[in-house]
Formats: C-alpha cells, sequence, structure tokens
C-alpha cells in the first residue's frame, strides 16, 4: 500500500477548506425566516435522516477510496460542519419564531457560536437555552456530540480500516 503524495494530502486539506467553506456559505444563503416554531423542527427533521445519508454515503467512499485515511479526513470536513451547522440553523429559526426560547436573539453568527460553545462542551452562559423546547434541542444535541465524537469517529477509524484491508488484498 502507497502513502499519499504530498499533492494528495494538498489536494484533500483544499478540498475540506473547500467543504467547509461552501457549507458556510449555503448556511449564510438559507432563507431562516419561519412564522412558527414548526419551520425549525421540519429543518431539523429534514437535516437529521440527510446529515445520515451524508455519512453513510461517506463511510462508502473511506472504504472505496485509494487512501482511507486522507478520504476519512474529507468526510470530517462535511460530516462535523454539516452536524454543527444543522443546530445552528435549528437554533436561529426557532430564536426567530419563539423569542423568549433563549437568554437574547439568535443571529445565524450566534447560532454558530451559540452551537459551538454547546459542541465544545464550553458553555460560557453569555446565551443559553430557557423554554422547554429550546433546552430540549439542546439536549439533543449534547447527546448527538457525544455519539458524534464518539461513534462517528470509531466508526470512519473502522472504515478506514476496512478501506486499508481492501487495498491490501487487491
Amino acid at each position: 500500500m502507497t502513502s499519499p503524495s504530498g499533492r494528495e494530502v494538498a489536494l484533500a486539506v483544499i478540498r475540506s477548506v473547500l467543504t467547509v467553506v461552501l457549507l458556510l456559505l449555503v448556511y449564510a444563503a438559507l432563507p431562516l425566516r419561519t412564522a412558527d416554531g414548526d419551520g425549525a423542527w421540519l429543518l431539523f427533521l429534514v437535516g437529521l435522516p440527510a446529515l445520515v445519508a451524508v455519512i453513510v454515503w461517506q463511510l462508502r467512499a473511506i472504504v472505496e477510496a485509494r487512501h482511507p485515511a486522507l478520504r476519512a479526513v474529507e468526510a470530517f470536513a462535511t460530516a462535523i460542519p454539516l452536524y454543527l451547522l444543522l443546530f445552528a440553523a435549528t437554533y436561529v429559526l426557532l430564536s426567530a419564531a419563539h423569542p423568549g426560547t433563549f437568554t437574547t436573539p439568535l443571529t445565524r453568527i450566534d447560532a454558530v457560536y451559540f452551537t459551538m460553545t454547546v459542541f465544545a462542551t464550553v458553555g460560557f452562559g453569555d446565551i443559553a437555552a430557557v423554554s422547554q423546547t429550546g433546552r430540549v434541542l439542546v439536549t439533543l444535541q449534547m447527546v448527538g456530540n457525544l455519539l458524534v465524537l464518539g461513534l462517528l469517529v470509531r466508526t470512519f477509524l473502522e472504515a478506514v480500516r476496512r478501506g486499508q484491508r481492501r487495498r491490501q488484498g487487491s
């Protein structure tokens, strides 16, 4: 099995950065306005299966890749930001529909910041969910964080191992 060349590593890093930038641009362009909180739950309930589909697709791509570990880096550059931006967009919609959900109304940047503080388990306390709906959603993110950090990492690493075994066998 050959190691990736410097060019292949550079291209993987560039693709990863461009993926994150593209996801941020899509997040910035999404029409996140709704008259009621149903839009937040609809986005979340549609976005979650879409995220799972992307992860499944990424797992297959890792196993079939010429350099599975390199492909796993790209998969993380897609899955993690997509996961975080799904919560951020949901928080923006929920905050707009129900201004008392958080201690302050959330802009898109506020929502990304809040999502990151929850993900990193920092929780500065400057923004907090105060409604029951907000707390349920934040709790779902916390549980999801544990799954992402544990299960997703382990699953991606297993896909890398399988891909490496597949490459060695061929």
